[in-house]
């Protein structure tokens, strides 16, 4: 019976803790915090980008970037900070 609640336990808390992160991601707007800012700044630096301003819209990190003289916008996925599409 224990080994049963403890799974159970366990399902809750992994359901509670997905639905809390997407959640955020899907609600947060407005400013990216530090800690991601240098992450992202970083990433795309070492991808040949000069990162302008980031915010946080419709659940996605939106770097406004520039690169080679043309300016883009590059949206990265906020758990994971994978590039999820490059508009420009």
């Amino acid at each position: 019976m224990t080994d049963i609640r403890k799974l159970a336990a366990a399902a809750i808390l992994g359901l509670s803790m997905l639905s809390a992160q997407t959640a955020v991601a899907e609600s947060a707007e407005g400013e990216v915090d530090a800690a991601t800012t240098e992450k992202v700044t970083a990433q795309l630096t070492a991808e040949g980008f000069e990162v302008r301003k980031l915010d946080l819209e419709d659940g996605l990190i939106e770097a406004y970037v520039v690169k080679d003289g043309e300016t883009s916008t590059v949206f990265l996925d906020p758990t994971t900070l994978e590039v999820v599409k490059n508009e420009g």
